[in-house]
């Protein structure tokens, strides 16, 4: 074999050279480009790699009902919200120093565009008051523009905007349109038990509106992300009206979540962990009710939120309720859940997400959903059994237990609930807080 000559050594060494730049080359950019920032959002559920994006609340966007649209005049027979300033208030869950607004076009069947939005403290650090902390107000930018517009089915992602949010605080959103919806399909929360403001024109940057229609309802605005340290991840809570708060204090943020989150925060271990609210009264896992099924809305509300590590699933008792107390068909309600359960599960788990099953509250006595045979409460203990048996969840809560009178199991205790055997008191929302092991949530 003929030897090789300097000369091909030193061009052999010059390309071994060239390769190794290019490798540490391409490493590097590839670090910077996956390096989460204010713009750019972590690789993975709960990602503790540095900086990420991280929901602090959040509200299930619903296609509003006519009952539910703003009140005349701000509703006409073709539009809705034309030349009219919304100020509304929020529940954060965890704090930063930088935030990001999520505005929903989900269920309109036109563009939604927005003229303004600023962002401030509500006078008091209160929820149910329409004016502003003074000094607090910031301006929200699109691309770096006032005005953006919301697509058909779509959502939009504001510039991150420089602003002190504490753990646990109320922030208020202020939204102006000049168009308006041109449609009657808003996009909204009505159950938000905070009390909202409209007024026509603009005054996004006014310090009150003391002339403003209240209403208790949340429209367009669907999230609220912080930057967060890598440690901090968030836990999504699905359910209907149980937990949506029926029954709890409007502007109290009393809701099980809302309770939840002050225990988490309360304790170092876990208070870097948001509590995110994905819940509708009425809805159900299988079908459409108030909103979609949760198998349907699963990846919007859940799989797709920034920094969610772990999902709480309380949800299943408006599909006994609302399905008829024969036998046969609670019987194929009861299977079809346990078959939803396990989709949910599978999917969350695609996504690295922990999942936790809560045991179906009580509901004798209620007029819509207890029957004479009891063949609905033997669905819920059906269910609850199966949710109980290891292996089916990554952990289980044991709702039942904390809130069902040890005399009656099939009912609720009665200082717990808000009357109708159905839905929580405000001291019933902090049982069921209270029943949820903050050690789920330690390490990710």
């Amino acid at each position: 074999m003929k030897p090789f000559s300097r000369t091909s050594i030193a061009t052999l060494l010059t390309l071994c050279v060239l390769v190794l730049a290019l490798f540490v080359a391409s490493s590097a950019l590839r670090a910077v480009l996956e390096r989460p920032g204010p713009g750019r959002p972590s690789t993975a559920p709960g990602a503790a790699a540095g900086p990420h994006w991280v929901h602090t609340w959040t509200g299930m966007p619903q296609l509003t009902e006519p009952g539910n649209l703003p009140p005349a005049p701000f509703t006409g027979e073709r539009s809705v919200l034309a030349d009219t300033t919304l100020r509304q208030t929020v529940h954060v869950t965890i704090g930063g120093r930088h935030l990001r607004l999520r505005f929903s076009n989900a269920y309109g069947d036109t563009p939604l565009p927005l003229t303004a939005v600023t962002v401030a403290l509500p006078e008091g650090g209160r929820a149910g008051v329409s004016a502003i902390e003074p000094g607090s107000l910031r301006r929200v930018t699109f691309a770096g523009r006032d005005a953006a517009t919301v697509p058909v089915g779509a959502q939009l992602v504001s510039d991150p905007v420089d602003f002190g949010l504490r753990p646990g605080s109320d922030l208020t959103v202020t939204a102006y349109t000049a168009q308006g919806q041109p449609s009657l399909a808003l996009t909204s929360h009505p159950g938000s038990r905070t009390t909202s403001y409209l007024q026509h024109g603009d005054h996004t940057g006014d310090p009150d509106l003391p002339d403003a229609t209240a209403v208790n309802h949340w429209y367009l605005l669907s999230d609220v992300e912080v930057l967060s340290p890598g440690r901090t991840a968030a836990v999504a809570v699905v359910g209907d009206s149980l937990t949506d708060g029926r029954g709890s204090t409007t502007n109290g943020n009393d809701r099980r979540p809302d309770r939840l989150a002050d225990r988490l925060r309360i304790r170092s271990a876990t208070s870097d962990v948001a509590v995110l609210n994905q819940a509708a009264g009425g809805n159900r896992v299988l079908a459409d009710g108030l909103g979609p099924n949760v198998l349907a809305r699963l990846d919007r509300d859940v799989l797709s939120r920034s920094g969610v590590s772990w999902l709480i699933l309380f949800e299943g008792v408006n599909d006994i309720g609302t399905a008829d107390a024969a036998p046969e068909v609670q019987r194929a309600v009861t299977d079809e859940l346990v078959d939803g359960y396990e989709q949910i599960v599978v999917r969350a788990h695609a996504q690295g997400i922990r999942v936790y099953g809560a045991t179906l509250t009580p509901f004798g006595g209620n007029t819509l959903y207890d029957d004479a045979a009891g063949e609905r409460e033997a669905s819920r203990q059906r269910v609850n059994a199966w949710i109980r048996t290891p292996g089916h969840f990554d952990s289980v809560i044991d709702f039942d237990r904390a809130v069902r009178d040890p005399a009656h199991p099939a009912r609720l205790l009665p200082g717990l609930h808000d009357g109708d055997w159905l839905h929580l008191d405000p001291k019933g929302y902090g049982v069921l807080a209270d029943a949820v092991p903050t050690g789920l949530f330690r390490g990710k």
